[in-house]
């Protein structure tokens, strides 16, 4: 529904309306039945027979009579003494007021009868007459049918959302999407997003289509009718919708793809009917569907034992309204997802989606503007560099940046501090990569020198390795389920050789290698390394075709539709792909170990320096092996962007720090990036 709120001054404040409250019928019902039981007071009653009546009063067994004149039909209210006699029991289960009732032939009779008694039997109750009330007796009758009717329709009324609720049972079938305008409360703009340049470039250029259509008709182009979002979680899709709700002066209308979902057969396809109806009477407007796979994955895949889907329904309707025999002319769906390879085909094609913009992970620039933009609330101090940090969390999406800002801001104020320093952001990155550091976990020695002897034939084998990532920092305090992690900097490749892919399995197979050296006796400690490494191999042969064995294949399906339970290659070569993986690992397994018995020394002064400080950093290993012949590519990169920019302003002197300035305070305070857990050990070992 329309969101039309504005801003309260203190002078248009809204009077305060009193709401209806549910427990108000309650207290209603439980007075009225209070009522009930207090007016009945439990008294038995019975009806008897004239002659039994005429019994009764000769024996000056009544106390009242009251004669209903109307109706020829009289109360009498009797003495307990009779009452047992009538009833049958005793007296306390007669009630305060015994009465019975009986009819009679006319009220003019009954007189001559009371006269009799009076003179014969000594007849002295009181005779009252009086005339019964219809609306009372059928009032009392019906009152709990009453009741149970007012609570039915107040509850009908509340699931109907005429009560003040906003939907129910009635309105079901009614899209469930927010409007927001140019006066709504999202004030997100193109500003706010960092990084993401192509990508905003394409959704500028939707907000402009909007804006102004003629200079695009003019020349014979239509606008697109659909803009798919792709990109990771975390990577700001919806971001991007919400600056484009920002920034248009049309209307805008945002749903999730679970609002069509719903237990009651067709009411998806409804809410997609109603939803379209709304977009066209608001036209121009744009349509934002945030995880459009909840509704628009590929039909067939679960065909529910033959019976209809509401799913598809629902997606079948939404194509028809996309771009059916209909015309939703100056209406524009942006959708967003993570699962773009279950997709439906027909959502995807031209004329629907007619573009599909990727939002992939930041690279190392955009990290920095996406830093620069959530450090504008944080207090920091002179240590932090925005540099630094971009480098130190390669593989971070703009939401785990944002986590990094706000875990720092949380750590400094939990230590007392007036600002965020360097050491927080550190902190920061090491709390969300590597987990909680458990200090108390209880370790024997062994155990102790173990763990040190495995991270640091990791971190022997990552100096001595060119394509291996660079070393940052190595510990052996327990962090989350792993007893010793290590921090690297991994390069930022668009592409990776076959060669890079050795090196990196080589280095994670160092420390089951060092293990297996130095004690004599392999643990359960390299299982997340024996994982990792296992999963690189079947890549290296069966998707990216590098095995010699098995040249230039992959068995790899990129749409993600697998294979099912067949197979795309024959018994033969999968006996031929497992052999070739293996040879491969224990190639790598056995380099490793080469490695490590030539540095077997170096390796033994890392494990002591571990041991005894728990940590280690990038001088400790470069103190010990000497300096590193290979330089990182984030190092390039950085130098490369201080050329660019000493060359655009050779004139204005370059307040900024140099590359050995930084490099120096990499030193000092080494980057916390991926970690790999290689001494984590599985639940059931």
């Amino acid at each position: 529904m329309e969101n039309k709120s504005k801003p309260q001054g203190p002078n248009n404040k809204k009077p305060k309306m009193i709401r209806f409250n549910l427990y108000w019928m309650y207290s209603l019902i439980a007075f009225v039945l209070i009522g009930l039981y207090y007016m009945n007071d439990g008294s038995n009653s019975k009806e008897v027979t004239w002659s039994e009546f005429e019994k009764i009063a000769r024996d000056n067994g009544i106390k009242q009579i009251v004669v209903y004149t109307n109706k020829d039909y009289l109360e009498a209210y009797i003495k307990d003494s009779t009452a047992q006699n009538v009833f049958k029991t005793t007296a306390d289960k007669i009630g305060k007021n015994p009465k019975i009732y009986t009819n009679i032939p006319s009220a003019d009779a009954f007189d001559k009868n009371v006269e009799t008694w009076r003179k014969e039997n000594g007849f002295n109750a009181a005779v009252k007459y009086d005339k019964s009330s219809d609306f009372s007796d059928m009032f009392f009758s019906f009152l709990p049918i009453i009741l149970l009717f007012a609570f039915w329709f107040f509850m009908m009324r509340r699931m109907s959302g005429q009560s003040g609720g906003s939907g129910g049972v009635f309105n079901v079938g009614k899209a469930k999407a927010q409007l927001f305008d140019k006066e709504g409360p999202v004030q997100v703009s193109f500003k706010d997003v960092a990084g993401l340049s192509e990508a905003k470039q394409e959704v500028e250029e939707i907000v402009e289509f909007l804006k102004n259509p003629g200079r695009y008709t003019d020349l014979g182009g239509k606008i697109p009718k659909g803009a798919l979002l792709v990109g990771p979680p975390g990577t700001g899709k919806t971001l991007l919708a919400k600056a484009v709700a920002g920034e248009a002066n049309v209307p805008f209308f945002s749903l999730s793809g679970s609002d069509f979902v719903e237990m009651f057969v067709g009411v998806g396809a409804s809410r997609v009917r109603d939803l379209f109806r709304q977009a066209k009477e608001k036209a121009p407007c744009i349509v934002f569907i945030d995880e459009i796979d909840a509704v628009g994955r590929a039909r067939g895949k679960n065909p529910n034992m033959g019976s209809n889907d509401e799913r598809e329904n629902t997606l079948n309707q939404l194509l028809t309204e996309m771009d059916g025999f209909g015309s939703n002319s100056g209406v524009i769906i942006l959708a967003a997802t993570n699962r773009a390879d279950i997709l439906d085909k027909a959502l995807l094609r031209a004329g629907r989606f007619d573009r599909q913009i990727y939002v992939e992970l930041p690279d190392l620039n955009d990290r920095k503007e996406i830093f620069r933009v959530h450090l504008r609330n944080v207090k920091i101090d002179d240590s932090v560099d925005v540099d630094l940090l971009a480098r130190q969390t390669p593989g971070f999406s703009g939401a785990d940046i944002a986590n990094v800002c706000n875990e720092a801001a949380l750590i400094a104020a939990r230590k007392g501090k007036n600002s965020v320093q360097k050491q927080d952001f550190m902190d920061a990155v090491d709390r969300i990569v590597g987990g909680l550091e458990k200090r108390t976990k209880i370790t024997t020695a062994e155990e102790k020198r173990s763990i040190a002897i495995h991270e640091a034939g990791h971190a022997s084998l990552s100096w001595f390795l060119q394509y291996a990532n660079p070393l940052v920092k190595v510990t052996i305090v327990p962090r989350g389920k792993a007893l010793g992690a290590a921090w690297y900097l991994p390069e930022e490749r668009q592409i990776t050789t076959k060669e890079q892919m050795l090196d990196e399995m080589c280095a994670t197979l160092g420390g089951r290698a060092a293990e297996e050296l130095f004690i004599g006796r392999i643990s359960t400690g390299a299982a997340n390394d024996l994982e990792r490494v296992t999963k690189q191999a079947y890549a290296i042969v069966a998707y990216f075709g590098m095995s010699a064995e098995l040249p230039n294949l992959s068995y790899y399906d990129s749409t993600g539709q697998e294979y099912g339970f067949t197979k795309p290659y024959s018994e033969e070569t999968a006996r031929m792909i497992d052999k070739e993986v293996s040879r491969i690992v224990n190639e790598q397994y056995e380099r490793a170990k080469s490695i490590l018995s030539e540095k077997a020394e170096g390796h033994q002064q890392l494990t002591q320096v571990l041991l005894e400080r728990e940590v280690i950093y990038t001088e400790d290993v470069e103190r010990i092996f000497g300096k590193r012949q290979w330089t990182s590519r984030s190092d390039e990169i950085l130098n490369e962007n201080e050329a660019k920019k000493s060359q655009s302003e050779p004139d204005k002197p370059n307040s900024e720090q140099t590359d050995d300035e930084l490099l120096t305070k990499k030193e000092q305070m080494p980057p916390i990036n991926e970690t790999k857990n290689n001494a984590e050990i599985p639940e059931k070992a």
